[in-house]
């Protein structure tokens, strides 16, 4: 349920941002959010599992998503392309990012929440793309052989 109310709100906002036509839309924003959400839900299991198996230790698991969060956000941003106004990858680094809380949450032997991570960026990746394309429709390319845009 939390998975599914972050992308959703993530979405509210990413609608915000297609209705004033910036880069990063509704996929991105519903992407990231429910990344976030993952780690977030990640972070209290593995904390409440390790804190169950020692619990006079002083064991700081969080430390790995940390790591792991701020590797894979480079990676993500490394895969944005900036193009005078054109702006592309926004997606692809959210959907890295989401991939390095899925990992976790594997790695973690958390494999319900990941599962459910990943049918819902499935749904997020095929459909909301079609929504987008419906309420928010794509500019045609501009034709380089008509120069009426000069």
């Amino acid at each position: 349920m939390r998975l599914l109310l972050a992308a959703g709100l993530g979405g509210v906002i990413g609608i915000d941002r297609e209705l004033k036509d910036r880069p990063a839309g509704l996929r991105t924003h519903m992407m990231v959010s429910l990344a976030a959400a993952l780690f977030t839900i990640i972070t209290f299991e593995i904390f409440y599992q390790v804190r169950g198996e020692f619990p006079s230790g002083n064991v700081d698991p969080i430390r790995i998503i940390e790591a792991v969060t701020a590797g894979v956000a480079f990676l993500a941003a490394g895969s944005i392309i900036v193009s005078g106004r054109k702006i592309q990858g926004l997606t692809t680094g959210a959907g890295m990012w989401l991939a390095g809380a899925i990992g976790l949450a594997c790695g973690g032997g958390y494999y319900y929440v990941a599962i459910v991570a990943v049918v819902i960026s499935i749904v997020i990746l095929a459909f909301v793309k079609r929504l987008e394309d419906r309420i928010f429709p794509p500019e045609p390319p501009l034709d380089p052989k008509n120069n009426d845009e000069a």
